[in-house]
């Protein structure tokens, strides 16, 4: 069995850079988003705003016309880039879209559609920054386990158990009897930072014998919506310079410390993933 270390707060305050006075926007990098779809505005918008609450300088939302609209209502903060329905366009839009970014976040809400899989077909091996994986994005992946033939980003993959069963081709159960080593196999497989979500969640990087494992968060977060909250953050972190692996570890712990917080509040009954976002803030305060 893969030795491990538990996050703590000596890694999370190594990994955060304070921010500079003379600074502007750019200075903090400039995330692109591939997420939501019709009937799935919401998990746009847990992405996006988690990834602005945790520091980054611009996020731009690439995301279908329908989407538009709500998603610019409950985040101002973000810029968009409207996709076609016609799939040529919305992949020619897309690609210009690339231009100066940072990090990428890939799958919240995307779906699993035709459309869906043409653009990340064509845009995942034009990607050169670190890009995370998350939902709809892991959907695909499990379908083409041959990616990094073509695809040359640094990767964080972020399942929860059923999607790790599906990269993995193997059962939920046996996922979960061995998690530690799931998620090491699955960062060797697909030579990516690997986040398997879940109690004490584990952070597995390829090649690396030691995991982490984290201790902050609570059931109150198995909410749909929770993880498109924690993908913004990751990106967010990764946009801003932190490698994969630092990022993951700062995004799942604050993750969960924004979910024992929201939990204090309100009761692990009634949190939402929404209430999160509200908790990400304040934790700044610590490290600033």
């Amino acid at each position: 069995m893969s030795g491990y270390r538990r996050i703590d707060e000596h890694l999370i305050r190594a990994c955060l850079a304070p921010r500079v006075q003379d600074s502007h926007k750019g200075t903090y990098g400039h995330l692109l988003a591939l997420v939501g779809s019709y009937g799935m505005a919401g998990a746009a918008r847990f992405c996006v705003e988690g990834a602005y609450r945790c520091g980054v300088g611009l996020v731009t939302a690439a995301v279908p016309t329908e989407v538009v609209t709500p998603l610019t209502t409950a985040v101002p903060e973000a810029l968009v880039l409207p996709l076609s329905a016609e799939v040529r366009q919305a992949e020619e839009a897309l690609i210009a879209g690339l231009d100066n970014k940072t990090a990428a976040v890939i799958g919240c809400g995307l779906g699993k559609s035709e459309y869906a899989a043409a653009l990340l077909e064509r845009v995942l091996p034009l990607l050169e920054v670190p890009t995370v994986l998350d939902a709809d994005g892991l959907n695909w992946l499990a379908a083409h386990t041959d990616i990094r033939e073509t695809v040359t980003a640094p990767l964080c993959l972020t399942p929860h158990p059923a999607e790790m069963a599906r990269l993995l081709g193997c059962t939920v159960a046996e996922v979960q009897a061995d998690r530690r080593g799931a998620a090491r196999k699955c960062a060797d497989r697909y030579a990516a930072v690997v986040v398997l979500k879940g109690y004490q969640t584990v952070i597995a990087s390829p090649h690396e014998p030691t995991v982490l494992l984290n201790p902050t968060g609570n059931d109150g977060m198995a909410v749909g919506g929770s993880g498109d909250v924690l993908a913004g953050m990751i990106a967010s972190f990764a946009a801003q310079g932190m490698t994969v692996a630092q990022a993951a570890a700062c995004g799942v712990y604050l993750h969960g410390l924004a979910g024992d917080a929201a939990a204090a509040k309100l009761s692990r009954h009634g949190m939402l993933p929404r209430d999160l976002l509200q908790e990400i803030g304040p934790l700044f305060l610590r490290y600033e």
